[in-house]
C-alpha cells in the first residue's frame, strides 16, 4: 500500500493529466454504480440482460444485472489502482492509454445499460 502513495505522489508531482484521468473514471465509474443500482428492479419477473445478432434480445432475472454495478466498482476501483502500477512500470503514456481505454469502456458499459434498460 505503501508503493501506491509514493506512486501516488509522483504521478501527482510529475504528470497531473494521469490524476485528472483517474478522477474522471473515478467519477464515471461512480455515477455508473448509482445508475446500475438505481435501475435493478426486483420487482420484475423477467429483465432484458443481453442483446445476440442472431437471437434478439435475451431475457433472465433481475439479478444477473448485477454484474453492472459489479463492473462499476472494477473500473472505479480496480482500473485506479492498475493505472498507477502502470504508470510505476511502464510510464507516463502507457497509463494514459489504459485510462483512456477505461473511460471508453465505462462509456460503452453505459450505452449498453440503457439500451438493455429501454427495451425492458
Amino acid at each position: 500500500m505503501s508503493e501506491l502513495k509514493t506512486s501516488l505522489i509522483k504521478i501527482y508531482q510529475t504528470e497531473r493529466g494521469i490524476i485528472i484521468m483517474i478522477l474522471i473514471n473515478i467519477l464515471l465509474a461512480l455515477i455508473l454504480f448509482v445508475f446500475s443500482t438505481l435501475s435493478l428492479n426486483p420487482n420484475a419477473a423477467v429483465v432484458k440482460i443481453g442483446y445476440g445478432d442472431i437471437g434478439g434480445y435475451r431475457d433472465g432475472t433481475w439479478v444477473n444485472m448485477i454484474c453492472y454495478p459489479i463492473l462499476a466498482l472494477v473500473f472505479g476501483i480496480l482500473h485506479s489502482i492498475l493505472a498507477i502500477r502502470i504508470f510505476r512500470k511502464r510510464g507516463g503514456g502507457m497509463a494514459k492509454l489504459f485510462l483512456a481505454i477505461t473511460t471508453i469502456l465505462i462509456l460503452g458499459t453505459f450505452l449498453v445499460l440503457t439500451r438493455l434498460l429501454s427495451e425492458g
